[in-house]
């Protein structure tokens, strides 16, 4: 599970309009970014768990803030830490969703926008649930935030780190949970919706930690990813507690073809696909998203990690991206975190 220090929460209202301007020039120049076209990472920090979604011309990016929900808007990934973020969501000051606000993705589905974020009941981890908000303006920084309430997940255990995938026109979903309410290990499981914000059951339990490296602090699966590609989809998760500097991304894969809610239609890879890496300016890489550049040439792979060891699951996490390429048996290949000292060319477009 996942700890974090914050400060006191805003009180606010349930379902809002954006309290900031939306900024109409995202994207000024800024020193990481030279005049031969490249960067250096990190892109944007204190930025943990980091979420990308790109749409008409532009990517919006969340993280976790730990007492509301935030969007940057920019049209140059490598230029985000010059976008301003616009607070599009504030907690009430009791309730369910009230307090550890985490990992928030944005979703476009059919042309509305969601965002899923995980919160617990003032500061009671085990009370931890997932909760949606809807918005059908054309841009996410603005319009008004209706908030759907708790996506009532099967069995209604403790939740965190919720994702959604569409594969062959049917939704998805993946998270990371309890077995029981008693917490210990944090499991990988996926059910189907019916729309957004409506899950149907049964839960199913398609990943365990059982390997050692995803055992390292403890037993941890979490932050679930959806990545298509070809005939093949690609969950690609995080392993170990993130307070060790042993965090990792494993990947489990399925057909597109199959019934993704079913735990047989999974097979895990047996070895981490990025990380565990504790080296130089990179340490406890994980907690992933993905992009595809515009022009659909490049694909890039975006997570977090702390710049030294020992720095654990709190604010020293910065947000860092590189391209990713595809082996010859259609998984991906991350390969090794670019060091921060190196510059990376910019995505294609920019």
């Amino acid at each position: 599970m996942k700890h974090y220090l914050f400060l006191l929460v805003v009180a606010l209202v349930i379902a809002c309009k954006s309290t900031d301007t939306a900024n109409t020039d995202p994207t000024p120049p800024v020193t990481s970014v030279d005049t031969t076209g490249k960067f250096r990472n990190p892109i944007l920090s204190p930025a943990p768990d980091p979420w990308v979604a790109y749409k008409d011309g532009f990517y919006y990016v969340m993280h976790t803030t730990g007492n509301n929900l935030r969007i940057y808007k920019t049209s140059s990934m490598s230029r985000l830490s010059a976008a301003r973020p616009i607070t599009v969501w504030t907690p009430p000051t009791t309730g369910p969703n009230s307090r550890d606000i985490w990992a928030p993705e944005l979703h476009n589905v059919n042309g509305t926008w969601y965002i899923y974020y995980a919160a617990d009941n003032n500061g009671v981890d085990a009370t931890h649930r997932m909760f949606v908000l809807e918005n059908k303006a054309a841009d996410p920084t603005t319009g008004t935030w209706t908030d759907r309430g708790q996506l009532n997940l099967p069995d209604n255990k403790w939740a965190i780190d919720g994702t959604l995938g569409q594969i062959n026109g049917q939704l998805y979903y993946a998270w990371s949970g309890w077995e029981n309410d008693l917490g210990g290990s944090q499991n990988i499981y996926i059910c189907k919706l019916t729309n957004p914000y409506t899950a149907e059951g049964p839960r199913v339990r398609v990943s365990a930690p059982e390997l050692t490296w995803e055992k390292q602090g403890f037993g941890v699966n979490e932050a679930p990813e959806f990545l298509p590609h070809a005939s093949k989809v690609f969950l690609i998760y995080s392993a170990s507690f993130c307070g060790t500097d042993q965090y990792a991304l494993g990947q489990l894969s399925a057909d597109t073809s199959a019934n993704l809610a079913t735990q047989t239609s999974w097979t895990k890879a047996q070895n981490p696909v990025f990380g565990p890496y504790a080296s130089g300016s990179t340490y406890g890489p994980g907690h992933n998203s993905f992009f595809t550049t515009p022009d659909a040439k490049e694909n890039w792979l975006v997570y977090h990690a702390n710049a030294a060891p020992g720095q654990g699951c709190g604010d020293f996490r910065s947000a860092r991206m590189q391209p990713f390429s595809w082996k010859t048996d259609g998984s991906p290949d991350f390969g090794t975190p670019v060091n921060l000292a190196d510059y990376v060319k910019r995505p294609s477009g920019e």
